[in-house]
């Protein structure tokens, strides 16, 4: 183990020897499934309309696979949509907002850009409830009589909700679910949940560009009894004649998508499938998270963003690094990453400074043990310079 008063000396350890295999900790896009290769993915519906029979098939096979590793019950819709998870929740926001009022929750970057869509764009005069970077607001101060914007899980401060239980089953608004780094690393009410949407390329470890949008049925009841006061881009339209359009949920995309991005999703899915479902995906995301805290405590100068662990994230976990400023943190990411040992480890832009590392069922717990030697280094020789 490394000597941790040398370190607190700033005496710089040597280079270790072992690097992560994968040293893949980025928070979007993820690191790929272990044994991911361009060449096993199946390449029959490339060159193919996406409304073809073939095409239409594989966009079913992805909801399914999703259905079933996810466990979405029969009760609840899932579309595959544009725009990544922005485009799937601000699809939610812009298609099912302004019946009743507005609850919005941010705790981080994501959660403000919810804040700011529904104040700035939508016009909608919410109740906001804010918390700083590595808190968690008051969850029972929400009013369930009004429709309620929430991230699961904050991508850029690595706080989570702890879980469902503050979701009103007799309520009257909306759940509106932001759960772009939780779904498949976390079990998700799906009772409580009216919207969630997420993106491939989170912990699945997918392509960008595209959504998924799952809608309960409160959700759909909301999108064919009400019409919003403003004009719906087509990417955004989910009705047709007052009614739901029922093919967005059977692999009729509104555009075009990638079907590259879909057999990569599809190779993801079965690969889940493969490690036991949604229980192996979350113990793979639980030993990471796990094996991450070791370093942090036993390290005096890295903590935890997040305080609380009934909050602290598995999958986005933000660090804090004792003394460090932006230019601090550039200079050790940089000096992992030309090294080969860790790449796009910084924290996000608007978050205080510190680290990120990515904890989701596609990284190996291995080479987050390998890790912490790393860090090692690199503090040290940032305090160097």
């Amino acid at each position: 183990m490394t000597d941790k008063t040398a370190l607190d000396a700033t005496i710089a350890p040597a280079k270790p020897h072992t690097k992560p295999a994968r040293p893949f900790f980025s928070s979007g896009p993820c690191a790929k499934p272990p044994g991911w290769d361009a060449s096993k993915l199946a390449t029959e519906s490339l060159g193919r309309s996406h409304r073809s029979k073939i095409g239409k098939a594989r966009l079913q096979h992805a909801i399914d696979l999703t259905r079933k590793i996810l466990g979405v019950p029969d009760t609840h819709r899932i579309g595959i949509v544009p725009a990544s998870d922005t485009g799937a929740y601000e699809m939610a926001m812009w298609t099912m907002l302004g019946a009743r009022p507005v609850t919005t929750l941010a705790w981080e970057s994501f959660g403000e850009g919810w804040v700011t869509d529904a104040v700035k764009q939508l016009k909608l005069d919410p109740t906001v409830i804010r918390a700083d970077y590595g808190q968690l607001p008051d969850l029972h101060a929400v009013d369930w009589s009004t429709d309620v914007l929430f991230t699961w899980n904050g991508t850029t401060s690595g706080v989570r909700v702890p879980n469902g239980d503050w979701i009103a089953d007799d309520r009257e608004g909306l759940s509106v679910n932001d759960a772009t780094s939780a779904v498949f690393a976390y079990g998700m009410p799906w009772d409580k949940l009216d919207v969630t949407t997420f993106s491939w390329q989170k912990v699945l470890g997918g392509e960008g560009a595209h959504g998924v949008i799952i809608l309960g049925p409160r959700a759909v009841e909301r999108l064919t009894s009400y019409t919003p006061a403003w004009p719906l881009p087509k990417i955004f339209r989910l009705v047709s004649k007052g009614a739901l359009a029922e093919g967005v949920f059977k692999g009729e995309t509104i555009n075009t998508p990638s079907m590259l991005a879909v057999e990569d999703v599809i190779f993801a899915l079965e690969w889940a499938e493969s490690v036991g479902g949604l229980a192996g995906l979350m113990a793979r995301s639980d030993a990471n998270a796990a094996a991450l805290d070791k370093i942090v405590e036993d390290r005096s100068w890295l903590g935890h963003l997040a305080a609380d662990p009934a909050s602290r994230s598995k999958t986005s976990v933000c660090l804090t690094v004792a003394g460090s400023d932006e230019a601090f943190i550039k200079t050790m990411a940089g000096a992992l990453e030309k090294e080969g040992a860790a790449f796009d480890v910084a924290g996000y832009r608007d978050a205080p400074p510190g680290l990120r590392i990515w904890c989701g069922a596609t990284v190996d717990t291995a080479d987050i043990v390998a890790l912490g030697p790393w860090l090692d280094w690199a503090y040290a020789a940032a305090k160097a310079a």
